[in-house]
């Protein structure tokens, strides 16, 4: 883990990355009213989400231009022989498994609200250590 005032950078180590996505919400009626809520999978991925970034939480949010990198490391599958550092290029989307994470850095303090990213660098591939690397930088108040 590095921190420094303007960057934060941490790798999780899993041996299983949550495939679950914020997409998999689920819809229920409830005196006629559609009731939106997370069913198992998803709360235990925003659980191992939560308890893995805390520790590495800025002491306040940051408000302001931010860069987020986020590399997800499958583990190498025992039944293919793909090397290490090979794109993943089956299901799950990118641009699904990075929202349930944002809503996780922003419940942990991250940042005011995941509005604030401006930057993202968001990939996915098969790796021999397994996780998910993360590195959030303030950018200056320029977008060049």
């Amino acid at each position: 883990m590095m921190m420094i005032d303007d960057m934060i950078e941490f790798f999780l180590p899993l041996t299983k990355i949550p495939t679950v996505t914020h997409q998999e919400q689920r819809i229920a009626v409830k005196r006629g009213k559609p009731v939106v809520y997370e069913g198992m999978g998803l709360k235990r991925a925003r659980r191992l989400f939560l308890d893995g970034v805390a520790p590495y939480a800025p002491l306040a949010p940051w408000d302001g231009p931010i860069e987020l990198v986020v590399k997800w490391c499958f583990p190498i599958p025992k039944s293919r022989a793909v090397p290490d550092g090979a794109w993943k290029i089956t299901k799950p989307d990118t641009d699904n498994m990075i929202k349930l994470f944002k809503d996780c850095l922003a419940d942990a303090g991250y940042f005011v609200n995941d509005s604030r990213i401006c930057s993202e660098i968001n990939q996915k591939f098969f790796a021999a250590t397994p996780g998910i690397y993360c590195l959030l930088r303030k950018l200056d108040g320029r977008g060049d």
